[in-house]
Parts: structure tokens; sequence; C-alpha cells
């Protein structure tokens, strides 16, 4: 069976957003993403110092639509040390915007909150690899304990002074209506391993030695349907290959499945939606 080499990454979130200049301030001075492009209906965001785009805003009118749909559960940015993660934490504390949860999960440290629109996020920093409770049959399994949060500000040495150089997209969590559907999709399609199982609530998969960039669950209820087009939330993700092989693998079991999806083959892009009616853009990084 097809897997993708471990060099793939989620590339990028794009957020519908109803009001663009709130969230811009929110992700610039709360979170400390810097702004690499701006237009009145857009805004695009990276790390400090990096030209690469991890996150962008676009506007929407407002619509109203509330509701349980699949989805974002999370967006999670991946800051390189323990220390870029006391600094953020210490910043967090010090603005005094709420934290809903700080967690040790094993493999991780993170730290969790929402933006004003209601977009969860993860901030986290990983573990060494030979922390990680990896078994025999290559599961990593993770836990969820409270992380030592006076350990983690203690890491911090200078203020926080926007999210550092390195800083990616480390995963995307997502609100899934069919877990099985999920797994078939994501594993068996485009080739990530399922790294754990955890039963009838959420599958999370990545590739080659990591513990997830993709994680689902059905926490928001079964049988969910897709958010409607263009309301809050988010539009769609990356995942960035750096193999055409892996590209053209790819395109072969869609073809060969008859799953839908759309090319372009001079940015070597498919476009396609989940089978929870997610929308994903895989491209070459």
């Amino acid at each position: 069976m097809f897997k993708l080499n471990e060099n793939t990454k989620i590339g990028k979130v794009v957020l519908n957003v109803e009001n663009l200049e709130n969230m811009k301030n929110f992700y610039h001075t709360y979170i400390g993403l810097d702004i690499k492009k701006e237009t009145a209906e857009e805004i695009s965001f990276g790390a400090h110092g990096e030209d690469k785009v991890i996150l962008v805003l676009k506007s929407v009118p407002a619509s109203g639509a509330k509701g349980r749909y699949a989805g974002l559960y999370h967006l999670a940015l991946l800051v390189p040390t323990r220390k870029d993660l006391g600094e953020v934490l210490y910043h967090l504390l010090s603005a005094k915007y709420p934290i809903t949860g700080a967690s040790d999960h094993g493999y991780s440290e993170a730290i969790y909150l929402d933006d004003p629109e209601g977009n969860g996020i993860e901030i986290y920093r990983d573990k060494p690899v030979s922390e990680w409770d990896i078994r025999d049959n290559g599961d990593i399994a993770g836990v969820t304990e409270p992380m030592d949060a006076e350990g983690v500000i203690a890491e911090a040495t200078e203020p926080f002074k926007g999210m550092p150089a390195g800083t990616y997209m480390g995963h995307v969590h997502l609100f899934v209506s069919d877990l099985e559907k999920t797994e078939e999709f994501y594993k068996n399609l485009l080739g990530f391993d399922l790294k754990f199982d955890f039963g009838s609530q959420a599958k999370f998969f990545a590739a080659g030695l990591y513990h997830h960039q993709i994680g689902s669950n059905v926490w928001a209820g079964t049988n969910i349907p897709a958010a409607p087009k263009g309301t809050r939330g988010m539009d769609f993700y990356t995942i960035e290959l750096d193999s055409a092989e892996d590209f053209e693998a790819i395109k072969s079991g869609l073809d060969e499945k008859a799953y839908a999806y759309e090319l372009n083959t001079e940015k070597m892009q498919i476009t396609l939606n989940d089978p929870n009616g997610i929308h994903i853009v895989i491209e070459m990084a």
C-alpha cells in the first residue's frame, strides 16, 4: 500500500472570517504572526523573518450560520523550542487573553485558546522523539495530562517578539462525520499512516515518524454536514508534498477509486473534498 514520505507537511490553513480587521489584530497582536500580504479582502500571515504563508484570513459576509458542522476543531502552530512556548504562554497570560487549556500529551506540550470567531488554536512544542511512546506496531500513543506551566514559563528568557522563525502549521484537527470513512480516505487514498486509534472517538494520522499531522474526532456528533460554503470557519487547508512521485501516486489512487478531484497541472495541485466535505488542496512544497 502507498505511503507518503516523512517530509509531507501541513502547509497552511485558510479561514473565512466575518470581521477581518478584528481577526487581523488578534493573529498579529496576540498570536504574534507577521503579516506577509494584505488586501481589503484577504490577509496572509507567517512566522517572523520568513516568507512562507501558514495562515490566511478571507473576508466573508456575516451569515449567522450556526450549528454542528464538519470542519476545524483546531489549527496547531508548532514552535521550535520549549523556550519559545514559554514566551508565548507568558505573553498570553500578561495580555490576559483567555486560555482554554494547557496539556502535556507525552509527545508534546500544548496551549489551547480560541480566536474571536470561535476557531480553535493549539500552540505547541514537540518533545524529543526519544521521549515519545512509540509502540512496536508503529503507533505513537498520546496522553492528556496537565502541562507543567511553571516549568514552561521558566524557560522564557526574553519578551515575546512574535512567532519565531521555524514556526509552522504542525497539524490540523478536524471535526468529522464518519471516522471509518475518514480513515479510508486519509490512510488508503492519501497514504498517511494511522498513528493512534482512539476507538469510536478519534483517529490520528501522519506521514513518517510523527504523532499526527491530521487529527479527526466525532465530538461534534456523527453524520454532521459540512459547513455551508463561504461561511465563517475553515475554508480549506493544504497538504504539502516534496515528492513528485507521491503526487502521482495520490492522483493514480484517486483515479483508480474514481474519487472526484480537480487537477491543476501547471501548479501541481489536486483540489478535493474529504468524505466529510472538508476542502483540501494537495500541492508540491
